[in-house]
């Protein structure tokens, strides 16, 4: 006789997946990937290195923000960014704090006298932000080679304890856009030299030498805070880009980007209230 059995019923079909598995193969899917595109970045990061360290500049902390010209035009528009910050600042009390979105920091900071706002994080734009502030994001997409950028805000007193970046194929910029009085009470210090912000004024350091902050004045500072590939020939320029774009596909980078996405879905339409009050509210 005919068997007359389904497939189902024979058990010749695999059972199927319990719920979430699919998501959850996925994710590990992600996972390994990102990690294999981080050993591919590191690789090629340590190429990059190698030849900086051949080169006449590769010891120094601080740079003289002249050597750099879009430092000028930078320095000519800080008003501009100021008036943006303001704005922002309004909100300042529902910002993410700095480990709220990179979570691996934690060893820098866990209170909440450090916040960032952030447009760019590696290479990946963080729309909302940039189209609260337009101009701003119109000079910082000026620079060139700018890989991450944002309002790095410090609240009362507060000390960054020392710490180093892992990759010298990037140099970092300070623009001064809010500091407190006495302005010599918050400072950077950088390897054995140490410097403070000064409203309208640049730095430029290299932040893989040993660098520490410490904020022991009263009020808010507020940095704009870049990081931009430092500038080399033709053949490295393009390793260069290369490893930058392999760390922002890497977990770091992309989970920095979901926590923001996770701000914004709870907090970004009461930050915009704040930030721009209807006529009339504004305190």
């Amino acid at each position: 006789m005919e068997d007359t059995q389904s497939p189902s019923s024979t058990g010749n079909n695999p059972p199927p997946r319990p719920p979430g598995l699919r998501q959850a193969l996925k994710q590990q899917a992600l996972e390994l990937a990102g990690t294999a595109l981080t050993q591919g970045a590191l690789f090629t990061a340590r190429q990059v290195t190698q030849a900086i360290h051949q080169r006449p500049d590769a010891n120094n902390t601080f740079f003289d923000p002249a050597a750099f010209p879009f430092t000028s035009r930078m320095e000519r528009n800080w008003k501009v960014i100021r008036q943006e910050l303001d704005a922002v600042m309004r909100g300042v009390e529902i910002i993410p704090n700095f480990q709220d979105l990179m979570p691996e920091q934690r060893e820098l900071t866990t209170d909440d006298r450090w916040k960032t706002f952030v447009f760019y994080g590696y290479g990946v734009k963080f729309e909302d932000n940039c189209r609260r502030c337009p101009e701003t994001t119109r000079l910082l997409e000026s620079i060139p080679g700018m890989t991450s950028a944002m309002f790095s805000i410090l609240r009362g007193r507060k000390h960054i304890p020392p710490h180093s970046g892992h990759y010298k194929g990037v140099l970092r910029y300070h623009l001064g856009l809010l500091v407190p009085e006495p302005a010599d009470a918050c400072h950077i210090r950088v390897g054995d030299k140490t410097a403070s912000w000064r409203e309208g004024q640049s730095l430029i350091f290299d932040d893989t030498h040993e660098h520490e902050v410490r904020k022991e004045n009263d009020g808010d500072r507020v940095v704009l805070f870049v990081d931009f590939l430092r500038p080399l020939p033709p053949v490295l320029s393009g390793l260069n880009r290369t490893v930058v774009k392999l760390i922002s596909l890497s977990p770091y980078i992309t989970r920095s980007e979901q926590n923001s996405r996770k701000w914004e879905e709870y907090f970004g339409e009461e930050f915009d209230l704040v930030r721009n009050p209807p006529s009339g509210k504004r305190a």
